[in-house]
């Protein structure tokens, strides 16, 4: 490791890239055991059935980085030609990957269903509790607006509501950079603003901050909003920053403690005591942006460094296994009482398939990254150009 560290001359943050490894293995593990009830080992249920609060630190990660990355371009953002530049480089980002994994749920619901009326049987789309497969969500997700408050449920690929989302996000970021710039106020009050607007979700739902296809972009506005205010911080702090590296290191790991004592002991979770996760998640953003101490150390090094970079691959990809599961226990599996290498078949399977998810996952996010998101995301840069381009815009380290 230079002594610069990694990512400081571009100015790109390696710990928070790092840190993008984990949330979507805690969704994975989340819409896995809500679905297939959890195992009754209190830590890792209580870790599993918080997954979807990761979705937080991903909108506050948003936030922060493009904040960090294009707050020198202010101007070109407000005008219009900057702007348009500005969205196409996000939905270069964003749209193939959602695409193909839109287009790839189209193929299994028409093959699926042809295999079940040639086989004379029900397919899994066509089942009680079926994921929605409209036309019109079909259409609604093509356009990336299937999260607006348009469906009354999740749609075909039900993860990306989040995709849906953040588009909806990337149109109002200038205002949002606007409204950040000038004295530091902005950035508290940005932030007070995002809290207050999670603290009146979780008083007006029912399900905790587990929202999704109905006010998915508050939820996401309110964290984001989170994330532009600490960037301002951060602006200001990280050139004045002389705390010596053990002191970063004590913040993150009490940050880390202190997250495993919330997950232990507030309950279970679709509750309004979801906001005391979130926090020290919010803060942990922060924390770690800064690129020093133990936990962002171990952040740059190689495995996190490279599933963060497969981590939106990983977190778009889970449906196709999620419902492949479905398929096998209707139609593949042996009886829950067979006997399977000596063992009962349901207490093999019990922790065999939670784990061989996670592992699928992880390969089959980094083949969708390596042969689908980053050479498609080429191609069309090569096509219509680099400008406003995060990679392309030099920032400040």
């Amino acid at each position: 490791m230079t002594a610069k560290g990694p990512g400081k001359a571009s100015g790109r943050i390696a710990a928070l890239a790092g840190a993008r490894a984990f949330p979507p293995l805690m969704v994975v593990m989340f819409h896995f055991s809500e679905g297939h009830h959890y195992s009754g080992w209190r830590p890792l249920d209580f870790l599993a059935t918080r997954g979807y609060l990761w979705v937080e630190f991903f909108f506050v990660l948003s936030g922060f980085i493009l904040t960090h990355a294009y707050w020198p371009r202010l101007k070109d953002l407000l005008g219009r030609s900057g702007y348009l530049a500005f969205l196409r480089a996000r939905l270069i980002r964003l749209y193939p990957l959602h695409l193909f994994m839109l287009l790839l749920l189209l193929a299994m619901v028409v093959g699926l269903r042809a295999l079940a009326a040639h086989g004379g049987y029900q397919s899994i789309f066509d089942a009680k509790y079926h994921q929605d497969v409209s036309i019109k969500g079909f259409w609604l997700s093509l356009f990336l607006v299937h999260a607006w408050n348009v469906m009354g449920s999740l749609t075909w690929n039900g993860v990306s509501w989040f995709v849906s989302v953040e588009f909806a996000l990337c149109l109002m970021f200038p205002a949002l950079l606007w409204l950040a710039e000038g004295k530091l106020w902005r950035g508290f009050g940005l932030i007070g603003a995002g809290l207050g607007g999670l603290v009146a979700l979780l008083l007006t739902s029912k399900h905790g901050l587990d929202i999704t296809f109905h006010n998915g972009v508050l939820r996401g506005l309110s964290d984001f909003s989170i994330g532009v205010g600490m960037a301002v911080l951060f602006r200001r702090i990280k050139p004045r920053d002389r705390l010596p590296e053990w002191l970063h290191s004590l913040l993150q790991i009490l940050l880390l403690a202190l997250l495993g004592y919330i997950v232990m002991h507030t309950g279970w979770s679709h509750t309004r005591m979801d906001i005391f996760t979130v926090l020290p998640l919010m803060v942990l953003v922060f924390a770690l942006a800064f690129d020093r101490g133990l936990v962002a150390r171990t952040l740059q090094t190689k495995v996190p460094q490279l599933l963060g970079e497969w981590s939106y691959a990983i977190y778009l990809g889970q449906t196709a296994w999620l419902l492949g599961i479905r398929f096998l226990e209707q139609r593949i599996y042996p009886a829950p009482d067979a006997m399977v290498l000596g063992t009962r078949f349901s207490s093999l399977i019990w922790w065999l398939e939670p784990l061989g998810l996670v592992i699928v996952c992880v390969l089959w996010g980094g083949l969708l990254a390596e042969f689908i998101e980053l050479p498609a995301a080429a191609r069309l840069r090569g096509w219509l150009g680099r400008r406003l381009d995060p990679q392309s815009i030099p920032t400040p380290s």
